[in-house]
């Protein structure tokens, strides 16, 4: 009897657990290990990198692979993602479309799924979509493609729509879908891509239209509950985190959508030392070009939620060796890249362009204080040296050049020799309508006030948003931080390389050059600032350049698109040489007044030289003031009156 009793309840227990699976889940408990990467930007070789005032080299696959091999774990049990912007940073971009170099790389290391970034779109609809060819036609390894928010019918209805179905065959092709279902450890999770809207606001050249992010991973999670018997749920975001916890998207998104158990957070370069956790929800970020390899530990719940119980961001320092096969696979499908790029701008990846023996900013910290930077201002000189050097004489001077600081992508290294991948991935961004990698020169016209707004976009705008930071050659203006914002510019004049300065007047044409992306943002401030700012991009006659005609506006020489990193490279070929090899001059060792800060909050200082929006907004205020002095003296008249009665 006792023995027919114990059948019925093993009986009774499997019936159970086939009615309801998820109780079986804790017949063990469940454990899985996380490794993510985010932002490598093709960087696939290790790199310098300076941090609290020592440099190490860092970063590469081929560390990578060494450090997961060191992992206790079995490989195939782990979950290894990327967060998107896998490309567009060093010198393997050049061959995107031919050799697919870093997707087929993190197919090398193992990487289960990534999704895009918002540097997968530089080389426009057709280069990304021959990427993804390339990559399929490798018959390499490769990690899945997830992306929610993509909105095809938004996208086929626009203007853009036959660069929509090109990238829609292509995306069909390679098989990205909204999630995929991966088994790790016994876990069954579920993973989704999503796409920022600060991403798509950075991504000029990207065809495509997205559903709200957040609505979007909304109904894949439904869609998951209603499909997949998934054990966790891990979205890999391009979106990032911010401060200011009201405007940071990641965070939003956790609060919005609190069925999440893991985000992996792009896009913003984020380092985060501790994960950021809203509810159940963990988000987690680890920093740029592969510097760091981001691990976590995460241990099921009993009711069913995931705890984060170890997490770590390694440095990959040279304590880790590289692996040998893995770098050998790097060299060889970096081993066009002279061939197919370089050698059409007569240069080689390892030829020594000058030698540097001064200290620039570090590339992770360039833009996060508001002032004058040496490196900043070897660029911007870069390309009024290559324009009023490179064109016919009878061509307008361009009297000043500015290169933001979110274009600038890498540092020149102290005592080190500058070669010509170097000059490269200091500007390595973009893509001409030649379809050559890099972002040729554009030449405009700004009147005088342009000027003073743009510099006023730089005093009241990069303090909240480093990428906008503005380093100029040809200018000089002063910053009060102390005054009303959008009204921080008090002077404003050019300035030679003798440093002599003139005034510039309001109504005058000034020629200016920068790089085609910054020419789009500069034409896009009205825009972004709800119309309070404008800055409005002219041809030599004062006609307002419309935003799609400004690729007629791109420099060429010798038939070519005049590239920004190339303006580099000649301009540091160009310096006085010693021992056969040029020296960066020690003018670049210090700052020039290009960018004076002067912090006064006396009343004159607050006052003087207001902007056009503060003199609106004192308008306004003057207004106020006199209603409400009007409003008190009819009180009080009407109050003498009644006393009177």
């Amino acid at each position: 009897m006792k023995t027919v009793n114990r059948i019925w309840k093993i009986l009774l227990l499997c019936l159970i657990c086939a009615a309801f699976p998820q109780l079986s889940a804790f017949a063990e408990e469940k454990e899985v290990k996380v490794v993510f990467t985010h932002d490598l930007h093709s960087h696939l070789d290790s790199f310098d990198l300076e941090e609290n005032g020592t440099e190490q080299n860092v970063g590469g696959f081929a560390r990578m692979k060494t450090w997961l091999d060191a992992q206790p774990e079995n490989r195939e049990e782990i979950l290894f993602v990327d967060g998107g912007d896998f490309s567009m940073g060093t010198l393997y971009q050049t061959v995107f479309e031919t050799q697919a170099a870093e997707l087929r790389m993190l197919g090398a290391l193992g990487v289960d799924v990534t999704t895009f970034g918002n540097h997968e779109f530089d080389y426009r609809s057709s280069g990304l979509a021959n990427m993804l060819a390339s990559a399929k036609a490798s018959k390499d390894p490769l990690p899945a493609l997830v992306e929610c928010n993509l909105d095809w019918e938004s996208t086929l209805e626009g203007e853009q729509a036959e660069e929509g179905v090109l990238l829609r065959e292509a995306f069909e092709s390679f098989g990205v879908q909204p999630y995929v279902m991966v088994e790790k450890a016994g876990v069954k999770i579920a993973v989704i891509g999503v796409f920022g809207k600060d991403s798509l606001a950075c991504a000029p050249t990207c065809a495509l239209s997205f559903e709200d992010p957040i609505e979007a991973v909304k109904e894949t999670v439904e869609t998951i509950r209603q499909k997949e018997q998934a054990d966790m749920v891990v979205c890999i975001s391009h979106s990032g985190t911010w401060e200011d916890e009201k405007k940071s998207e990641d965070e939003l998104l956790a609060k919005a959508v609190p069925q999440l158990d893991l985000i992996i957070s792009g896009h913003t370069h984020s380092i985060l030392e501790k994960p950021i956790v809203h509810g159940e929800t963990a988000i987690v970020s680890t920093g740029e070009y592969g510097a760091r390899i981001g691990s976590l530990n995460m241990k099921q719940k009993e009711n069913g939620r995931w705890d984060l119980e170890y997490y770590q961001l390694t440095l990959l320092d040279e304590s880790y060796e590289s692996d040998p096969a893995i770098q050998k696979k790097i060299e060889t499908l970096g081993q066009s890249i002279d061939q197919e790029y370089l050698a059409q701008f007569g240069y080689t990846r390892d030829q020594i362009l000058a030698y540097n023996p001064w200290e620039f900013a570090r590339i992770n910290g360039l833009g996060a204080v508001l002032q004058e930077e040496p490196l900043g201002n070897l660029l911007a000189d870069s390309y009024l040296y290559a324009v009023n050097n490179g064109e016919r004489k009878e061509d307008a001077k361009a009297v000043a050049a500015v290169v933001p600081s979110g274009c600038i992508r890498e540092t020149f290294h102290k005592e080190r020799a500058v070669t010509a991948a170097d000059a490269f991935q200091s500007l390595s961004l973009g893509i001409g309508p030649d379809g050559v990698p890099g972002y040729p020169l554009v030449s405009v016209y700004l009147t005088g006030a342009d000027l003073r707004t743009m510099a006023e976009v730089d005093a009241s705008i990069s303090p909240m948003m480093t990428t906008a930071q503005l380093y100029t050659s040809g200018l000089t203006y002063t910053i009060n931080p102390s005054r009303l914002f959008l009204n921080r510019v008090t002077d404003i004049g050019l300035q030679d390389a003798a440093g002599n300065t003139k005034e510039i007047e309001n109504d005058r044409l000034y020629r200016v050059v920068a790089d085609l992306y910054t020419g789009q943002m500069l034409g896009a401030v009205e825009k972004q600032s709800y119309g309070i700012l404008s800055v409005v991009p002219r041809d030599e006659t004062g006609r307002e350049i419309p935003a799609q005609d400004l690729e007629d506006y791109i420099i060429y020489t010798d038939g070519r698109e005049l590239k920004a990193w190339a303006c580099v490279a000649d301009y540091l070929n160009s310096f006085e040489k010693k021992d056969g090899i040029s020296q960066i001059p020690a003018y670049y060792n210090t700052t020039h007044n290009r960018k004076i800060i002067e912090n006064d909050s006396s009343i004159l200082a607050v006052m003087k030289n207001p902007s056009q929006p503060a003199r609106a907004f004192f308008s306004i205020v003057s207004i106020l003031v006199v209603i409400l002095m009007l409003a008190a003296a009819l009180l009080i008249y009407k109050t003498a009156m009644r006393k009177k009665k």
